[in-house]
């Protein structure tokens, strides 16, 4: 990640941490990866984490990667109070829905909460059909939000702020193809032409 000096010291611990994970995700990926020229983003085809989720959207239904099948989607994990990494994603997630034209349709973008003590569903709606209608918050009680994280390779952890507290959290977004399969991982840093590029090149697959 580019470090950012008007980003204060918690927010650049964050953006430096999550570049040091996601270098632990392309890793990991090895020799699964395509030709890396394929992709903007990091290219983790065939990796053997990130496979599925069971969480909760803010209508109580209990969702699964299944549910999407036949749509590409990026998900992001953060929080809702998040003060710029999380609302930077999601906007440039409505942009990139946006450059994708009619393809957008098939394109569902899905926020997960790493912060389910103050996100409950009525916020998590309101927060993330602020951004666009479409897109969806997941939740799930501590130990399940700590598992998918797990099973995502995602960093998290609450920051102490006074009286209150922050989350420290990766700030990348994962995208799956279609067919339900795991394909990139998107850089914070990228813009919403080069993510949208991506897209598109997994829809028309």
């Amino acid at each position: 990640m580019t470090r950012n000096e008007s980003h204060p010291p918690m927010q650049r611990r964050r953006l430096l941490l999550s570049a040091g994970g996601l270098a632990a995700v392309a890793s990991l990926a090895g020799c699964d990866r395509l030709l890396p020229a394929r992709f903007n983003g990091v290219d983790i085809t065939g990796a053997n984490y990130a496979q599925d989720f069971r969480l909760t959207d803010a209508d109580g239904r209990e969702r699964t990667l299944a549910d999407f099948k036949g749509k590409a989607v990026m998900m992001f994990f953060g929080f809702t109070q998040c003060p710029d990494v999380c609302p930077t994603a999601l906007v440039r997630a409505a942009e990139i829905k946006k450059l994708l034209g009619a393809d957008g349709e098939r394109l569902q973008v899905i926020f997960v909460t790493v912060d389910p003590e103050r996100d409950s569903p009525v916020v998590l709606k309101a927060y993330t059909q602020a951004f666009d209608p479409s897109f969806i918050g997941l939740y799930g009680d501590m130990q399940r939000t700590s598992q998918t994280a797990k099973d995502f390779k995602v960093f998290y952890r609450k920051v102490p702020t006074g009286s209150s507290y922050t989350m420290d959290h990766s700030a990348f977004s994962y995208v799956f193809d279609p067919k339900g399969k795991i394909r990139i991982v998107l850089r914070h840093e990228q813009s919403a032409q080069e993510c949208a590029d991506d897209l598109h090149r997994i829809l028309q697959a």
